[in-house]
């Protein structure tokens, strides 16, 4: 027999599920907390009961999507030996998943209008923006890039990416602009190899 945590962490569970589909296949402003509620098979009552907001079923939602995300990210970017390489792939991965309807939603087209940027950027930090430092501190320890202040390099890099990301997930033809912005990244990345 299941003890009351869970059955509570079943049924947060259920709502956060429920809430991904719908969010990510209608947007934040035409979901509505009863629809969440149906979704998940349980009362409204249960929902505000996990949830004070709608907001914050959205931020839930988000940091699942974003785990869920890096988890893909991490398979691609494993594939190469070299730092550079691996981050330009793992770009690739991320322009790919955010073009997609639901994800890109969610991720890019949602999340900083729901969360704000500060509150987006601070759990992106947590996801696929803090693999940025760690993989520029890989490649100046490998040799690939010269050594140099780890941060700005990391913002900027992360800035490039996260602005690329929006214009493919708002594109007319995602997959072109998808290849021609990862294209261009890797262009970014080689340029800072030491030569």
């Amino acid at each position: 027999m299941a003890t009351q945590a869970e059955r509570r962490e079943k049924t947060r569970n259920s709502i956060v599920k429920a809430a991904r589909r719908i969010f990510g296949e209608r947007g934040f402003a035409a979901t509505t907390m009863d629809e969440i509620a149906a979704g998940a098979r349980v009362a409204k009552g249960a929902v505000y009961h996990h949830f004070a907001t709608k907001e914050a079923v959205f931020e839930a939602v988000f940091e699942q999507v974003s785990l869920d995300l890096v988890a893909d990210l991490d398979r691609i970017s494993r594939a190469e030996n070299d730092p550079l390489a691996a981050m330009a792939a793992g770009t690739q991965g991320y322009f790919a998943a955010c073009s997609k309807g639901p994800t890109g939603q969610i991720i890019l087209r949602d999340g900083p209008a729901v969360l704000g940027w500060e509150r987006w950027r601070e759990i992106d930090a947590r996801h696929f923006g803090g693999k940025f430092p760690r993989a520029i501190a890989a490649a100046m320890e490998a040799g690939v890039i010269a050594k140099q202040p780890i941060e700005p390099l990391a913002r900027l890099l992360l800035g490039a990416v996260t602005e690329a990301a929006v214009a493919v997930s708002g594109g007319h033809d995602i997959g072109k602009a998808g290849t021609d912005y990862a294209r261009a990244f890797r262009s970014l990345l080689d340029a800072l190899r030491v030569k």
